[in-house]
């Protein structure tokens, strides 16, 4: 609507009206039925005042890391870059691992876990041990695109991962960017040059977000939820912990802190464990051990914690290249807390969580 008033009008008188309009439009607007609406007055050269009625202009949204949600100024136009890394003793502390976006905790033979670990908002020099891939890594890193670091694998399953579309980069397959340490023994010593791989991604661009995250007019789900201090789980043969310390989650590994040699201990925004099915996939390792695999596409249920809080949470991912969602008992989309995530996936059978 627009209304012109005729007349000659003073500026300060101006200066009045205008004060008066927006003052009306900010208090009458939510009474009014057009409360999306704002009052806007010109003055034209003949002394004319000329009131618009527009619609209030909506916050701008901030730029964000798309697998953090973190606010950025700009997001690089580089791609994800999934490494797998070892987490065995021999493998501790790791290098590069803290700087990681997501960080999948995986159940390998024997009961010991292994990480996949996904980078792209910031790009450590430096990663390793790195390590080789098992069957669930292609539903673990479809999703989020762009290069898969690691040292080998089982034929069929390398073939599972490369099916998805992601672009392979194997120290086995003579990738360039590898290297072995003298200071640990193989296979525990293979490390990689970051800024190499990324040359096999060069015009890729970012990654899809993979979680939802709260902005400033909107709450972190899991405060609906009751508080937790810490987070015990316990695999066949790995103990993980994760305590609060006030502003982040703190991971301990068998009672003893965990820390990477180039950044100290592992923190994490959000931690995600879900419950999962584990199967045999058939396969042996070269000890002769049932390779297991971890069914990563259906439902299940899991338990958020975030900001020292926990809630119950339902997972699904109805296709390997399908992201996961989750979902609350009301069926609305959890919100993190902008930061990194670690997902701890936590068979069903032979595994247990505990919180206190």
């Amino acid at each position: 609507m627009r209304s012109t008033y005729h007349g000659r009008v003073k500026r300060r008188t101006f200066g009045g009206l205008a004060a008066s309009l927006a003052a009306t439009a900010a208090l009458g607007g939510c009474a009014s039925p057009s409360a999306n609406k704002v009052m806007y007055a010109t003055v034209t050269e003949d002394g004319d005042v000329i009131v618009d009625k527009g619609e209030v202009p909506a916050p701008a949204k901030p730029t964000t890391w798309p697998l953090t949600g973190v606010e950025t100024d700009k997001v690089a136009k580089r791609p994800a870059m999934s490494v797998k890394i070892e987490n065995s003793p021999e493998a501790r502390p790791q290098t590069g691992l803290g700087d990681a976006d997501v960080v999948w905790e995986e159940m390998v033979e024997g009961g010991i876990t292994r990480y996949n670990a996904a980078f792209h908002s910031t790009i450590p020099p430096v990663v390793g041990p790195i390590r080789s891939l098992r069957p669930m890594d292609a539903a673990i890193s479809a999703p989020f695109g762009g290069l898969f670091v690691f040292s080998g694998g089982q034929p069929q399953f390398v073939s599972q991962v490369a099916a998805t579309g992601l672009t392979m980069i194997s120290h086995d397959g003579g990738s360039p960017g590898f290297y072995r340490t003298s200071d640990r023994v193989a296979p525990h010593n293979v490390y990689g040059d970051t800024a190499t791989f990324l040359e096999e991604g060069e015009g890729d661009g970012p990654p899809p977000a993979q979680f939802r995250f709260a902005r400033y007019e909107e709450q972190v789900t899991a405060l609906a939820g009751k508080k937790a201090k810490k987070i015990a789980i316990s695999f066949p043969s790995a103990a993980p912990t994760w305590s609060w310390n006030g502003k982040v989650w703190q991971r301990s590994e068998a009672g003893a802190a965990s820390s990477t040699v180039d950044g100290g201990r592992l923190e994490a925004t959000n931690v995600v464990v879900l419950r999962v099915e584990v199967r045999d996939s058939g396969a042996l390792d070269p000890a002769g051990n049932p390779v297991p695999e971890t069914v990563l596409t259906g439902t299940g249920d899991g338990t958020v914690f975030t900001a020292g809080h926990q809630l119950s949470v339902t997972w699904s991912k109805p296709k390997t290249e399908s992201v996961l969602e989750l979902t609350t008992a009301d069926d609305e989309e959890v919100l993190l807390a902008p930061g990194n995530v670690w997902v701890e996936l936590v068979p069903i059978s032979g595994s247990s969580v505990s919180v206190s």
